[in-house]
């Protein structure tokens, strides 16, 4: 029998990393918040690898923070390895990534939202949403509870009709073997939801005492501890070690051998799996010529025994996973706690969202996470808080927050799922980000906390220590660059790091941008006068001047993508009666319905003729005024 329960300015479905950027980011804007889990016990639970960041990863907790996110500060209370990857690179690609203990994670997120104002956190499974005139009121529990809201957000994670394959084997549930929700999906395809199956999987658990270590090569922490968020200046931790050790041949006989008892290979799987996360078995099979495969042995926490060996994934028999395991160098005698699993789960085309993650065609419902097709901690985190950002905006009768591919990688990430879809399980990468010498990781407060900070979120300390970087970086380049040297001061360090000699005297700033001439030989060169900064303060300085050029070049790009972004596209526009459109154009465009001539141009299935006859299109409108672009 339903009952009302209570009424929330907005409600969180679902206790994941999305949903709880999406709660904390909520309460956080002044609203009654209600987040609801299957179970309080899988709160920010990381039932894959205990790590967060790593390549471009590392640059979403970055602007996660800078937002006023929870997932740096999280990490930086519970990381047990910090390390900075991708540093023989420029600092665009610099990534950092930290292994955290799971159970602590878990439990500093817990706390969190339990002592969040403005948020209540109860345990329940939705099974159906309350939607009048094609706008959501509430949602339903299974125990017949009604929770009204003025907004939703979804962030379901892998648990919507979720089913577990261990070879042979398979059975509905969630993560972990936790209790999948098996009502929501068939709720929201009544309501027009376009769902599709997808895949991951997880390796297995090992336990740390039948390892012999004395095989593998040893993987330690930094000895300097670059700290995720931008609130905390250092931090000082006893590192626990990673492991790498290598597959044998033996381990690809195993495989290829019962290549037709994986649950993939067998055909039992519906869902698409992750291409940049492949299973042993894909990797066997997609890469016949290499012989060895690398493995980490990565701890999951302070207080457990329980190891993770990262990069074997499979859903291969319980047999033999544990015959594999003892294949491999290092593991001969491993005992196995957890044997790997695939999942397979329901989740959205995310074409159906608007870049502000509000499902089109339900208005005031949210989606965000893995529901939306993204693999990965970090992915749905960052679309948790923009979900829970957008929500509140909404029912406050504010214009949406959305970021651009020229200003955050979540921007990157968002525009690529709403615009392009995605047919697998969507990964952030370097790459995927047109201009990331400007987004870097090290920068990213610089470049979102203002924002943030306008719309009620980041805090007025945060904000004040970002204006107070700011001043100091632009002070210190204007300080190097007023500061002359001689040759006779300067030549002695120079020779020393082989670099050219100085003939006449030259400012600190002309003498920074040599590549072999770090911030360190300038405080030399200077012997010693008080001009002490902070190390992300002179990092900033020394990027800043050294890729200048770079950066410019970088910035004029940026300008013409804003010309088409900033030609924005009349909501009323009926593409079909477009003359000049390719019919598949004209379909991809009223499917997507893009904000600006920018997004239309990334439309798979859109050419540069098609945007060339929407512009004169949109020309020919506006002399006859009938809307500005």
């Amino acid at each position: 029998m339903k009952y009302h329960r209570g009424t929330y300015d907005i409600i969180i479905v679902g206790g994941g990393h999305a949903g709880c950027e999406a709660a904390l980011a909520s309460a956080r804007m002044g609203c009654n918040t209600l987040m609801l889990t299957l179970t309080l016990d899988a709160i920010a639970m990381m039932p894959c690898n205990p790590s967060i960041g790593g390549t471009g990863k590392g640059h979403l907790v970055k602007e996660i923070d800078a937002l006023g996110g929870e997932m740096g500060i999280n990490t930086d209370r519970a990381f047990i390895q910090s390390r900075m990857l991708n540093t023989a690179k420029g600092p665009a690609v610099h990534s950092l990534r930290a292994q955290a203990d799971k159970t602590r994670y878990h439990i500093e997120m817990k706390k969190t939202i339990e002592n969040q104002e403005n948020l209540d956190l109860i345990q329940g499974e939705v099974v159906d949403l309350i939607v009048e005139e094609n706008t959501v009121k509430g949602v339903v529990m299974r125990s017949g509870a009604e929770f009204h809201s003025k907004a939703v957000v979804l962030a379901t994670g892998v648990y919507l009709r979720s089913k577990i394959f261990i070879g042979e084997f398979n059975y509905e549930a969630g993560p972990n073997g936790l209790f999948p929700a098996l009502f929501l999906t068939d709720r929201l395809k009544s309501l027009g939801c376009d769902l599709r199956r997808f895949k991951t999987g997880t390796p297995a658990r090992i336990h740390a005492d039948t390892i012999d270590y004395s095989k593998m090569t040893i993987q330690p922490g930094d000895e300097e501890i670059v700290p995720f968020s931008f609130m905390n200046d250092k931090l000082s931790l006893e590192q626990h070690p990673c492991w790498l050790t290598r597959t044998t041949g033996d381990t690809l006989r195993i495989i290829k051998q019962n290549l037709h008892r994986s649950a993939f290979y067998r055909g039992d799987m519906e869902g698409v799996g992750p291409r940049y996360c492949p299973s042993i078995e894909d990797k066997v099979v997609r890469f016949e010529d290499k012989q060895t495969h690398q493995l980490f042995i990565e701890p999951e926490g302070v207080d457990t025994k329980e190891m993770y060996v990262q990069g074997m994934s499979t859903s291969l028999p319980e047999e033999v996973q544990i015959e594999m395991l003892h294949s491999v160098v290092g593991l001969e005698d491993c005992k196995v706690m957890r044997p790997a699993y695939a999942i397979e789960y329901d989740c959205i085309n995310p074409t159906q969202l608007k870049p502000s993650l509000e499902i089109k065609h339900v208005e005031n419902l949210f989606s965000a996470g893995q529901f939306n097709g993204t693999s990965g901690y970090e992915e749905a985190a960052a679309q948790g808080l923009m979900a829970g950002i957008n929500a509140v905006l909404k029912i406050r009768g504010e214009e949406p927050l959305v970021l651009d591919r020229s200003e955050a990688y979540i921007g990157v990430i968002i525009d690529d799922l709403v615009t392009k879809g995605t047919n697998e399980p969507y990964r952030m990468m370097t790459s995927r980000a047109e201009y990331r010498l400007v987004l870097r990781q090290d920068n990213a407060d610089l470049r979102l906390t203002e924002k943030s900070y306008k719309i009620g979120l980041a805090t007025k300390e945060r904000y004040d220590k970002v204006m107070d970087k700011k001043i100091k970086v632009e002070a210190e380049i204007e300080r190097l660059k007023g500061k002359s040297v001689s040759p006779n001061v300067a030549n002695p360090i120079l020779e020393e790091i082989g670099s050219a000699l100085l003939k006449g005297g030259i400012s600190l700033y002309e003498l920074l941008k040599r590549p072999e001439v770090s911030y360190q030989e300038i405080k030399r060169i200077e012997n010693g006068e008080e001009h002490e900064l902070l190390k992300y303060v002179e990092e900033q300085v020394s990027i800043v001047i050294k890729y200048e050029g770079y950066i410019e070049k970088q910035l004029r790009q940026i300008d013409q993508f804003k010309k088409l972004e900033n030609k924005k596209i009349p909501e009323d526009i009926e593409f079909h009666s477009i003359d000049g459109l390719r019919l598949e154009a004209r379909q991809k465009l009223t499917d997507i319905r893009p904000l600006s001539v920018g997004q239309a141009s990334r439309i798979s299935g859109v050419s540069p003729a098609d945007i060339s006859v929407l512009l004169v299109y949109l020309e020919q409108r506006r002399r006859q005024g009938k809307g500005e672009v």
